[in-house]
Protein backbone atom coordinates (compact mmCIF):
# COMPACT_ATOMS: atom_id res chain seq x y z
CA UNK A 1 0.00 0.00 0.00
CA UNK A 2 2.60 2.40 0.35
CA UNK A 3 4.65 1.78 -2.38
CA UNK A 4 1.69 2.55 -4.52
CA UNK A 5 1.09 6.19 -2.72
CA UNK A 6 4.88 7.03 -3.46
CA UNK A 7 4.63 5.72 -7.31
CA UNK A 8 1.44 8.39 -6.98
CA UNK A 9 3.62 11.26 -5.54
CA UNK A 10 6.21 10.40 -7.93
CA UNK A 11 4.19 10.34 -10.74
CA UNK A 12 2.90 14.10 -9.78
CA UNK A 13 6.38 15.25 -8.85
CA UNK A 14 7.89 14.21 -12.27
CA UNK A 15 4.41 16.11 -14.10
CA UNK A 16 4.80 19.37 -12.16
CA UNK A 17 8.20 19.39 -12.95
CA UNK A 18 7.77 19.23 -16.34
CA UNK A 19 5.61 21.34 -16.56
CA UNK A 20 7.12 23.63 -15.28
CA UNK A 21 10.08 23.50 -16.83
CA UNK A 22 8.35 23.45 -19.92
CA UNK A 23 6.42 26.61 -19.06
CA UNK A 24 9.92 28.37 -17.56
CA UNK A 25 11.85 27.43 -20.87
CA UNK A 26 9.30 29.08 -22.91
CA UNK A 27 9.04 32.11 -21.22
CA UNK A 28 12.79 32.83 -21.65
CA UNK A 29 12.65 32.21 -25.45
CA UNK A 30 10.10 34.52 -25.64
CA UNK A 31 11.59 37.27 -23.72
CA UNK A 32 14.81 37.21 -25.40
CA UNK A 33 15.22 39.48 -28.49
CA UNK A 34 15.97 37.95 -31.67
CA UNK A 35 19.54 37.86 -32.91
CA UNK A 36 18.57 40.15 -35.91
CA UNK A 37 16.95 42.68 -33.49
CA UNK A 38 20.03 42.78 -30.77
CA UNK A 39 21.78 44.06 -34.49
CA UNK A 40 19.80 46.43 -35.49
CA UNK A 41 20.26 48.23 -32.40
CA UNK A 42 20.65 51.89 -32.91
CA UNK A 43 23.99 52.26 -29.78
CA UNK A 44 25.22 55.80 -31.98
CA UNK A 45 24.79 57.95 -28.47
CA UNK A 46 26.59 55.03 -26.43
CA UNK A 47 29.80 56.67 -24.82
CA UNK A 48 30.93 52.29 -24.69
CA UNK A 49 30.11 52.59 -28.69
CA UNK A 50 31.80 55.54 -29.36
CA UNK A 51 34.81 54.31 -27.29
CA UNK A 52 34.70 51.00 -29.36
CA UNK A 53 34.38 53.25 -32.46
CA UNK A 54 37.39 55.20 -31.37
CA UNK A 55 39.53 51.68 -30.69
CA UNK A 56 38.51 50.11 -33.77
CA UNK A 57 39.56 53.02 -35.64
CA UNK A 58 42.52 53.20 -34.25
CA UNK A 59 43.49 49.76 -34.58
CA UNK A 60 42.81 49.81 -38.21
CA UNK A 61 45.17 53.20 -38.44
CA UNK A 62 47.88 50.96 -36.82
CA UNK A 63 47.56 47.56 -38.56
CA UNK A 64 46.15 46.01 -35.22
CA UNK A 65 43.43 43.41 -34.43
CA UNK A 66 41.35 44.19 -31.77
CA UNK A 67 44.26 45.40 -29.24
CA UNK A 68 42.35 46.61 -26.12
CA UNK A 69 40.58 44.02 -23.49
CA UNK A 70 38.10 45.64 -22.41
CA UNK A 71 35.93 44.19 -19.25
CA UNK A 72 32.01 45.87 -19.08
CA UNK A 73 29.82 44.93 -16.16
CA UNK A 74 26.53 45.01 -18.27
CA UNK A 75 26.03 42.73 -21.66
CA UNK A 76 24.66 45.82 -23.15
CA UNK A 77 27.96 47.61 -22.67
CA UNK A 78 29.92 44.94 -24.21
CA UNK A 79 27.42 44.81 -26.91
CA UNK A 80 27.19 48.46 -27.62
CA UNK A 81 31.37 48.60 -27.33
CA UNK A 82 31.77 45.38 -30.06
CA UNK A 83 29.18 47.17 -32.31
CA UNK A 84 31.27 51.16 -32.20
CA UNK A 85 34.38 48.56 -32.58
CA UNK A 86 33.26 46.91 -35.65
CA UNK A 87 32.25 49.66 -37.10
CA UNK A 88 35.16 51.68 -36.60
CA UNK A 89 37.54 49.21 -37.91
CA UNK A 90 36.11 48.51 -40.72
CA UNK A 91 36.18 52.16 -41.66
CA UNK A 92 32.58 53.19 -42.11
CA UNK A 93 32.39 56.65 -40.77
CA UNK A 94 29.03 58.12 -40.76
Amino acid sequence: MRLRVNLKECAWIVALTLCFGITGGAGRVAASPSPQEQHDQDYSKNKNYKTGMRDGRDDIAHNRDHSKKRKFKKDEDRRAYEAGYQEGHRGDHK
